[in-house]
């Protein structure tokens, strides 16, 4: 606290519900006489035995909290270890929700992640620019970018499960030019009339915003008394919880507190709607604000919004809008990928798995792609494992993958690689990202796919049909003691098992198909270098997984002398058990000195 006691109730997994308003309070104002912003501290009860949801859950009760003090009409989302880096991009979001031709049916505005003490080489693709300078274009020009979890500007009415609202028809053709005769013209004419029933309708609907639009907290109770008489009150508690003053602000789409609310009957109602049990028996985490049920909940919360008929927009300042902090070392990297491709297998398992549901709803087929694309890649680690491990039994069998290969398969073969060779030159060309930073990206996704993607969809299965939940540990950010102090951190984990097994035996693959070669003589050169092009292509997608595994290259480290000596003795015992100069199956001849002739 201020005079530097500790707060009451610090026990981070037992302690009430916490609210501290620091500025915005008691009309102070700054030197040139403006209203201070308010700035509100939250920290939402916590008791033994509840499921908190993590953050998702603390995005939703913060969405409460700042609808009862505030009720701004937008919301801005950013991670703790992200900061804002460009004042001005606010306004440049804001340009996009108040349009006034399409600014309506625009749920939120992404802004790309861009972040700070990365090594210059970027060995762990870190910075992510194929997705965010590519990917994410992309899909701007459809229904809009995925949510990724910070650096959002959101619009609070679409947070609440609201529709999209429906795009106005253009009039039917009307002609001056035609006669009053004409059948035509008399008949569009009289469907333009609106029924009486219409001025009904939006009179009962008006009625029920002015009983919502709470003059006074103070007389929420007498409104409370009254709900019996109305079912939208009924229906709009058991959507949004036992809170009339949150269900009144959840109906102001242009934001606002009531008029002549007193600062402490606001931070009780604030208090309430932060306790464990409010959410109990709501749509609160299912159709309402962040969406529980995945490790990911960006994606999903994100995923429901479009379902329900809202676009979003990119914006890419100049200058970015936010930057922040990456995990740095390879341990912590490949954790934090795990973390993505295990709440992606969770969606994909789940009933708000994209191939299956939405349909009938406001989501663009292409756009619905995309979220198939982002919940399904883990699966690729399947034959990304076999393609890696291929090569080396192609070099230690002396067989290649194919057999024999026509020549209209030849052909076919190099039109896609071609095709998807001049798709990545275009795509690299408009998203404006070098060559350098597209291999690097191609990389991380062999180191990736092949470890945390792997883990991911294991472990997604044994959450979601055995119900083993997985602890994750939070991933450690850059040091200031040194300027890359961790990039050579080496932090072991079982996540490194999987590319090390695959680098020793593609290098134990080389090794045998060359001292092979070497033995059976010149015409065996030929046959060896197709299955040597691709075992190498191989290692240097893993060169960056070798590198940070031996650490900094000023010293030896002893874990490269433990693996020395395991690596030799691999192969004396392979050199013993493959014996490539003696031939498979066949008498061993020995010349026997005589002349038969």
């Amino acid at each position: 606290m201020q005079d530097g006691t500790p707060w009451p109730g610090n026990n981070v997994r037992d302690h009430p519900g916490m609210i501290q308003v620091f500025l915005g309070q008691n009309g102070v104002r700054d030197l040139d006489g403006n209203d201070l912003p308010r700035l509100v501290y939250v920290s939402r009860e916590k008791r033994p035995g509840f499921d908190h949801h993590k953050k998702a859950g603390a995005m939703n009760s913060l969405i409460r909290v700042s609808a009862i003090i505030s009720n701004a009409p937008y919301i801005l989302n950013v991670d703790c270890d992200h900061y804002i880096n460009n004042s001005k991009a606010l306004r440049e979001s804001m340009c996009f929700m108040m349009d006034p031709t399409s600014g309506k049916k625009i749920c939120y505005v992404q802004f790309p992640q861009r972040f700070d003490g990365i090594d210059r080489h970027d060995r762990y693709s870190n910075r992510n620019v194929v997705f965010f300078d590519i990917n994410m274009k992309g899909l701007d020009g459809i229904q809009g970018p995925i949510y990724v979890g910070t650096g959002c500007v959101f619009r609070r009415q679409a947070l609440y499960g609201y529709d999209a609202p429906a795009k106005k028809k253009s009039p039917m053709r009307t002609c001056n030019c035609w006669p009053r005769w004409c059948c035509m013209c008399c008949g569009s004419r009289k469907k333009t009339k609106k029924p009486k029933t219409d001025k009904k309708k939006s009179k009962s609907k008006d009625d029920t915003k002015q009983v919502y639009a709470l003059e006074n907290i103070e007389r929420v109770e007498a409104i409370d008394n009254e709900k019996s008489s109305l079912m939208p009150q009924t229906k709009m508690e058991k959507k949004f919880g036992q809170s009339s003053v949150f269900i009144a602000s959840s109906l102001m789409e242009n934001g606002g507190v009531p008029k002549g609310a007193s600062s402490a009957s606001l931070l009780k109602e604030a208090i309430h709607v932060i306790s464990c049990g409010y959410e109990d028996k709501t749509e609160w985490g299912k159709e309402v604000g962040w969406i529980y049920g995945s490790v990911t909940e960006d994606i999903l919360t994100g995923f429901k919004m479009h379902c329900h008929g809202w676009r979003s927009v990119y914006c890419i300042p100049k200058r970015p809008a936010f930057k922040g902090s990456a995990p740095i070392n390879l341990s912590d990297r490949l954790h934090q990928v795990l973390r993505w491709a295990l709440g992606s297998v969770e969606i994909l398992l789940s009933r708000h798995c994209p191939i299956w549901y939405g349909y009938g709803c406001g989501l663009k087929h292409l756009e619905r792609f995309s979220y198939i694309n982002s919940v399904v890649y883990p699966l690729t680690s399947i034959p990304l494992l076999a393609y890696c491990t291929l090569p080396a039994i192609c070099l230690v069998t002396g067989r290649f993958i194919v057999p024999e290969i026509s020549n209209y398969a030849s052909i076919l073969f190099m039109a896609l690689f071609i095709s998807i060779a001049v798709t990545s030159i275009l795509e690299m060309q408009w998203g404006g990202v070098g060559i350098h930073d597209w291999w690097r990206n191609e990389q991380f996704w062999v180191i990736g796919g092949v470890s945390s993607h792997l883990f991911a969809l294991f472990q997604g299965l044994l959450k979601v049909l055995a119900g083993v939940n997985t602890n994750f540990t939070v991933t450690s950010k850059a040091a200031d003691d040194g300027e890359f102090s961790e990039l050579y951190l080496f932090k072991w984990t079982t996540l490194l098992i999987p590319p090390m097994t695959l680098l020793i035996i593609n290098i134990i693959g080389v090794i045998v198909g060359i001292s092979d070669a070497i033995s059976n003589g010149y015409d065996s050169w030929g046959p060896l270098f197709g299955r040597l092009f691709f075992a190498i292509w191989v290692i240097l997608h893993l060169y960056p997984f070798l590198k940070g595994f031996m650490g900094k290259q000023n010293r030896l480290p002893t874990i490269i002398v433990v693996w020395s000596i395991l690596l030799a003795s691999i192969f004396s015992l392979l050199w013993v058990r493959i014996n490539p100069f003696v031939a498979k199956g066949d008498i061993v001849l020995e010349v026997c000195g005589l002349d038969c002739d």
